[in-house]
C-alpha cells in the first residue's frame, strides 16, 4: 500500500502516511474485518484490495480520526465509519529521522454511526453486546438441560 502522495524527502525514504503518533507504512485487513464489511459497510462483496484502497485514499485525505481522545484504536471514517485498529512496528522499516514505520491492522469494522444510533457511545454499545450474548447463552444453556 504504497505510492507517491505520501510524507517523503527523497526518492530514498520509504512512503508513509501519519496518524496521530504513527507512521502508516502498510494496511492489513483480517478476515474478521472483510466479513464485517459486507455485512455493515457495503453488502457487495468487496475484497481485501478494495478495502485497502479505501482505506488508503481516507488516510491520505486525513479523514480517518479517533474517535474519543481516549481511545487508541477505535477510528472513524469521515465521522461515520466506525472501525477497530491495532498497530504493530514494521521490523527494520524506519523513515529517514529513524522513526519506526508501522503496520495498520483492521480488526473490525462496527458499522455506520448514522445507520447505528448505538455507535454513538461505545461503552453502552459493548456493555450492550455483553448483556445479549449473555442472556443468549442462558437462553441456551437453559434449552439443554
Amino acid at each position: 500500500m504504497r505510492d507517491r502522495r505520501m510524507v517523503r524527502w527523497s526518492t530514498y525514504e520509504p512512503f508513509f502516511v501519519t496518524l496521530g503518533d504513527y507512521r502508516v507504512a502498510d494496511i492489513v485487513v483480517t478476515h474478521h474485518a472483510h466479513s464485517r464489511w459486507s455485512e455493515r459497510v457495503e453488502e457487495d462483496s468487496a475484497g481485501f484490495d478494495k478495502i485497502c484502497d479505501y482505506i488508503w485514499g481516507k488516510l491520505k485525505d486525513d479523514k480517518i480520526t479517533p474517535y474519543h481522545k481516549n481511545e487508541k484504536d477505535v477510528y472513524l471514517i469521515d465521522s461515520d465509519l466506525v472501525m477497530v485498529t491495532e498497530f504493530t512496528e514494521l521490523e527494520g522499516e524506519t523513515d529517514l529521522i529513524g522513526n519506526p514505520l508501522h503496520r495498520m491492522i483492521i480488526v473490525t469494522f462496527l458499522g455506520r454511526m448514522s445507520e447505528s444510533l448505538e455507535l454513538r457511545d461505545l461503552k453502552t454499545y459493548y456493555s450492550w453486546l455483553r448483556h445479549s450474548r449473555r442472556m443468549t447463552l442462558i437462553k441456551n444453556g437453559r434449552k439443554r438441560k
